[in-house]
């Protein structure tokens, strides 16, 4: 029996991108990973981060936004940022574990060029699975 590989994923508020990132790796390759995420200031999921996942068959309504510190003295195989703000701040977890970071844009800037909010989510969504599916393959 193999121990499945432990991965938090991080960004500021916890309501859109870690959210996503956390639904689309546990059903991509849920049996091999212990996935979670949290925010360095959450803020509440996002009912577009449920909606868009929903689009795609993946239902996120279960989690709820956690701040790091949830996860103090943890130790995780992978700690992956996804927005530069949380890469600065994010705190050191114990252990050997490897550190990403994964610039996403935030779906609210994304929003600010005119596009519409809802896409805007479906965007940050599809970029975080063109880095969450090779991810999923090769650990």
């Amino acid at each position: 029996m193999t121990t499945r590989k432990r991965v938090l994923f991080v960004c500021t508020g916890n309501r859109a991108r870690s959210q996503m990132a956390e639904g689309l790796l546990r059903h991509l390759a849920g049996d091999r990973f212990e996935v979670y995420s949290a925010g360095t200031l959450p803020s509440g999921m996002s009912e577009h981060t449920i909606e868009a996942m929903r689009e795609i068959g993946i239902d996120v309504s279960g989690q709820r936004s956690k701040s790091v510190e949830e996860f103090d003295g943890q130790s995780f195989d992978y700690v992956i940022t996804v927005c530069n703000s949380a890469r600065q701040v994010c705190p050191v977890f114990p252990g050997k574990g490897e550190r990403l970071h994964w610039d996403i844009e935030d779906p609210s800037d994304i929003e600010t060029r005119g596009v519409s909010l809802p896409h805007a989510f479906r965007i940050a969504r599809e970029e975080l699975r063109k880095r969450i599916e090779p991810f999923a393959e090769r650990r």
